[in-house]
């Protein structure tokens, strides 16, 4: 079984040539050594960015790390804080939110993606204040209203309702953000021009 983590290739069961007697001791090396770099290069990583359970599992897959060693691996970065997934979920709420402007319903399924369960996220919902969502939503439905072309202007509002429904926002915030961009939808309108 060959092992790579950053290029390296380290050999766990190269023991064709070797007595007997020395390859448990062998084996046992080679597994600390694995350990060794698997938890140096996740440890660097880790400090350059928030990760997640998820993340740190698929890096150590990818590398072919044994999954018992993965499992001791992922239980000491937890144990260090390098892995947490509270601070994980706060440094990616606010991210989407200020830098992707993603509405909440879209980050909930990345989080939920990312195998991180309601519990966890819905605490990290709490410090966003609704008005921040509007915040977010609001320039990017004047941005889009100015490329958007429709029949007529209800057309218009219904293409703007979709893409910001397609980024993730809740009705009622669009509608309220229509609202204080003195767009309001007509209800009254043809049906036949809901396309």
């Amino acid at each position: 079984m060959k092992e790579y983590i950053k290029g390296e290739k380290v050999s766990i069961s190269d023991t064709k040539d070797r007595p007997a007697t020395d390859e448990g001791a062998e084996t046992a090396k080679m597994t600390a050594e694995v350990r060794e770099k698997a938890l140096l290069r996740l440890t660097s990583l880790c400090m350059q960015g928030e990760h997640c359970k998820k993340d740190v599992m698929e890096k150590m897959e990818k590398w072919g790390i044994p999954d018992d060693l993965q499992e001791d691996i992922l239980e000491y970065l937890i144990a260090e804080r390098f892995v947490d997934e509270k601070r994980y979920c706060r440094s990616f709420i606010h991210d989407k939110l200020a830098y992707n402007k993603w509405g909440r319903r879209k980050i909930e399924q990345a989080l939920w993606m990312k195998g991180i369960g309601k519990e966890i996220y819905a605490e990290a919902f709490e410090d966003i204040d609704e008005a921040q969502w509007r915040e977010a939503l609001e320039p990017l439905l004047r941005q889009k209203s100015a490329t958007t072309k429709g029949r007529n202007e209800y057309e218009k509002k219904q293409k703007l309702i979709r893409f910001a429904l397609g980024r993730g926002f809740y009705m009622e915030d669009i509608l309220e953000a229509m609202k204080v961009m003195n767009m309001d939808i007509d209800c009254d309108a043809d049906s036949d021009d809901f396309a």
